[in-house]
């Protein structure tokens, strides 16, 4: 009970820190006619959909949101229930709730700054998780993707970057069991930054070095909070990429989403923007002291 009443009150926390900055919190739909193409995230369908259209539970509302954002909308966020299938663990449940919100005219590093500063607030600047106390205060240290993996895994800037283009498996085992380690040691925050551009699907590439993107992650031990863009606002590139992303499913024996189109009309018609997608779950553990995201969920999905 005292758990649930801090996810109220953090949840309270969040509402009043992006009213205050001028945000409006908004409601976009759970059913959707495309759940997103990312290879590493797989959709609940929903059978029988409308006029036997597919419908799939929503992994994110982005592609809802930026509708918005296409259509005037500034600064918007929202709590949101997203589901993926085959997502089970300490940090992971079938549904959860994203914490998502975006900027019209912001740069990446204002969204950045937005993220560093919800964190602090609804924690106190401090992260306690037993005997361990991690410092969360604004400014973020600041590390690129290229640079944690030379500073943890030996990596050059050349292979991070071709590994994380060719061969994922050996980018991804690297990642998980030397680089987010290694972060997890640290006694404070940090925003991994500078994402290979094979690695961003949805962001667009940094303009002084484009074989990067404007995609960052924040870690408080070892808990990766929140996923966050510049956001691509180039239609031709963006449809290049889902296609891509589809062709990389169909080879990997995955179900194969279609392409929503009225995304892709909506991000014709975006300004330059970012936004970021941050666990709520895992930020209320963050707040009572554990990184088991079940206690502080009031039922599981395996208990209902």
């Amino acid at each position: 009970m005292k758990r649930l009443r801090e996810r109220a009150a953090v949840c309270a926390e969040v509402r009043r820190f992006f009213d205050a900055r001028g945000f409006i919190e908004v409601h976009t739909p759970v059913l959707v006619p495309s759940p997103g193409l990312d290879v590493h995230l797989d959709a609940f369908e929903v059978v029988g959909g409308e006029r036997g259209a597919p419908r799939w539970l929503s992994t994110s509302p982005e592609y809802q949101m930026k509708r918005l954002l296409a259509d005037g909308w500034s600064r918007i966020y929202q709590l949101a229930p997203c589901f993926r299938r085959g997502e089970v663990g300490s940090r992971h449940n079938p549904e959860f709730t994203m914490l998502e919100w975006y900027r019209a005219g912001a740069s990446v590093a204002q969204v950045q700054a937005d993220a560093e500063q919800v964190v602090a607030t609804v924690t106190g600047g401090w992260v306690r998780l037993g005997d361990r106390v991690i410092d969360v205060r604004p400014p973020l240290e600041r590390v690129s993707v290229c640079d944690a993996f030379a500073r943890f895994a030996g990596w050059s800037r050349r292979e991070t970057l071709d590994r994380a283009a060719g061969d994922e498996d050996r980018y991804f085992r690297v990642l998980v069991d030397d680089v987010e380690p290694a972060l997890a040691r640290l006694d404070h925050g940090v925003l991994l930054v500078d994402y290979p551009v094979s690695q961003a699907s949805l962001a667009r590439a940094r303009p002084d070095d484009p074989e990067v993107a404007e995609r960052f992650e924040l870690y408080v031990a070892g808990v990766e909070l929140c996923n966050g863009f510049g956001e691509l606002v180039d239609p031709i590139v963006q449809r290049e990429r889902l296609v891509r992303d589809q062709a990389a499913r169909r080879a990997r024996g995955l179900a194969v989403y279609p392409i929503d189109e009225r995304f892709l009309d909506a991000v014709a018609r975006l300004p330059p923007s970012a936004g970021n997608a941050l666990g709520l779950d895992r930020l209320v553990g963050l707040v009572c002291g554990t990184t088991e995201i079940a206690d502080v969920m009031a039922f599981t999905a395996d208990e209902v």
